[in-house]
């Protein structure tokens, strides 16, 4: 009933006079054109965060692949962790982390710059793009030649790293989208 009420007056607005309805129209337009500026600033940010994302996906994934000719040395039978022979004595771990900043400076264009590693949107770097740091690589070992290898810790790696990216609306920084990311990457054998 309110529904009707409403839209008989919307009617009776625009059928009254002509000029009248010009206020409502520029109304329309301006809070259409307000949405269309936080669903783009929406994917904006959208984009950031799985671009960041896929590079640290793939550099985690270029640090299980370094790691590859460890998993399975050709020293012994069955797929074990990364492990290289220690004197007599037997095996110790050999895990090689990586350096997963220098691959998404070099992927994303970012640049260190106070503990942070940063992408600015223009060349004068005023304004920042997103910011990346607190990057925390883990590494699960597979056991050396396990009895049961398929129910074993498979040699994993993986990467977490926060995000910030500049909320902006009408040309002014809002606040600041920080999120977590999270990327793991596993050895998984063929044979």
């Amino acid at each position: 009933m309110r529904r009707q009420g409403f839209t008989k007056r919307i009617k009776e607005i625009l059928g009254e006079q002509r000029a009248s309805s010009f206020p409502l129209a520029v109304g329309i337009v301006l809070a259409l054109l307000i949405l269309l500026c936080g669903v783009s600033e929406y994917f904006r940010l959208q984009i950031i965060a799985s671009g960041v994302r896929n590079a640290v996906e793939d550099a985690i994934i270029s640090t299980v692949n370094d790691n590859y000719a460890g998993v399975y040395h050709g020293a012994r039978e069955g797929y074990s962790g990364n492990y290289i022979p220690y004197g007599t004595e037997g095996w110790e771990e050999a895990l090689d982390t990586g350096d997963i900043y220098a691959y998404l400076d070099e992927t994303l264009g970012t640049v260190p710059d106070s503990g942070r590693h940063v992408k600015y949107a223009d060349d004068s770097k005023t304004e920042l793009e997103y910011a990346i740091d607190s990057l925390s690589v883990t590494i699960r070992n597979a056991p050396l030649a396990p009895s049961d290898p398929s129910g074993s810790q498979k040699f994993e790696a993986d990467a977490v790293v926060r995000l910030v990216v500049p909320v902006r609306f009408g040309g002014r920084v809002l606040t600041d989208m920080t999120i977590t990311l999270k990327v793991q990457a596993g050895y998984t054998e063929v044979f």
